[in-house]
This record gives structure tokens, sequence and C-alpha cells, in this order.
């Protein structure tokens, strides 16, 4: 079978990105925060404290829609507010112990989800998603 197009590549790879990327997102642990706000507090566990509007840039939304998700980590308890301790104008976010462990959680059972489904595909398969990652991932920082 001859390698495929570069267009018609990126149609298959798009539609299966896609159809992995949502049958995962029905695995998630915790379903009452949206996608947005799940990413934000990942982005805040793994960068550390970050300021609103670097948070926003990270995330790339806008200030004023940061705000309001920020608002709703902070009440629901998943995120902390802390003053910014060289610039009083400015304040700190970070995601709680308890915005940590849904994190946790929510990891835990997605890529249970996903070993499962690895460990019925054979070696070969596996060997080539294995190499597939690293492409795809490099195709994402790009």
């Amino acid at each position: 079978m001859p390698p495929a197009t570069a267009p018609a590549l990126a149609s298959a790879l798009r539609l299966s990105v896609m159809r992995l990327a949502r049958r995962m997102r029905s695995e998630r642990a915790d379903t009452s925060l949206t996608l947005t706000q799940l990413a934000a507090l990942a982005t805040l566990e793994r960068h550390g404290p970050l300021t609103p509007r670097e948070l926003a840039q990270a995330e790339r939304v806008q200030p004023p829609s940061m705000t309001r998700i920020a608002a709703s980590l902070e009440a629901a308890g998943l995120a902390t507010r802390t003053d910014h301790p060289t610039d009083g104008r400015q304040v700190l976010l970070a995601a709680s112990p308890a915005g940590v462990a849904l994190l946790r959680e929510d990891r835990r059972r997605r890529e249970a989800w996903l070993a499962q489904r690895l460990r019925a595909l054979d070696p070969a398969d596996r060997e080539v998603l294995e190499r597939a990652a690293v492409v795809l991932d490099r195709l994402a920082s790009e």
C-alpha cells in the first residue's frame, strides 16, 4: 500500500486523535469541571503558582475568561489564591491539595482505561504506538 499523501494522513490523524480524545474524556473521574477548568488546573499543577495573566497565556484564553475559570476553581476548593511576593497588584494561583488529588484520580482512571486497551493489542501494534507517541508529541509542540 503506498504511503498516504500529507492531506490524507492529516485527515486520518485528525479523526483518530479526536475519537481517542473523546473516548478518554468519557473516562474522566469528575465531570463537574469543564475541560477548560481541568486544563487550567493541570497547568497550575505542572507549572506551579502563576498569575492569572500567565495562566491565561499558557491556556491561550483571554484574561477575563481566565478570571472566571480561576474563580470557579477557587470556589470548588481546587485552587488557591495568594498575594504575589514582589508585586502587590498581582496574585498567584496554585492548585490546592484537593485539586492535585482530583487530577491524580482523573489521570489514574484514564490511564487505566488506556492501558487495558493497549494490553489487548499485539506487541507490534504497541511498538508502532510507542514510536507514534513521540512523533505526535513533537507535532503538538511545534
